[in-house]
């Protein structure tokens, strides 16, 4: 399970959603083995006034935050970042420098969906990548 929070400025992240969130999913799919259909993701668009970051980032400076539920290895983890930075800069031309990471794990009794809790649910799909 996966939840992905993507921060930014509202005139740069608009016109590239879609183009940002498939190659989140794409990153997600290939190194921690989601689902194809198990995309939720959700922007936060912020007024200049309301982002404020030094330089040398740019108006292209983007947050992206993924809660997951525990269970991945380290160097799983890491090659998903890793993987995030060059996608991030080979498909949308948004530098490393521009870009910023967080995983955030849960242990899966903290989740709730479907009416259950993470650790009493079945998932599709292996968390211990």
């Amino acid at each position: 399970m996966a939840q992905i929070k993507i921060h930014g400025l509202r005139g740069y992240l608009s016109v590239r959603r879609q183009a940002i969130s498939d190659v989140i999913h794409a990153c997600s799919v290939e190194v921690l083995q989601l689902p194809g259909d198990k995309r939720f993701h959700r922007f936060q668009m912020f007024d200049a006034e309301d982002f404020i970051f030094p330089a040398p980032r740019t108006e292209a400076y983007t947050i992206v935050e993924v809660l997951l539920m525990s269970g991945r290895t380290v160097e799983t983890r890491k090659r998903f970042i890793r993987r995030l930075f060059e996608q991030f800069e080979a498909v949308l031309g948004i530098s490393p420098t521009d870009l910023e990471i967080c995983l955030i794990e849960s242990a899966a009794p903290n989740w709730g969906f479907r009416g259950l809790h993470g650790d009493e649910a079945q998932l599709s799909y292996s968390i211990k990548v």
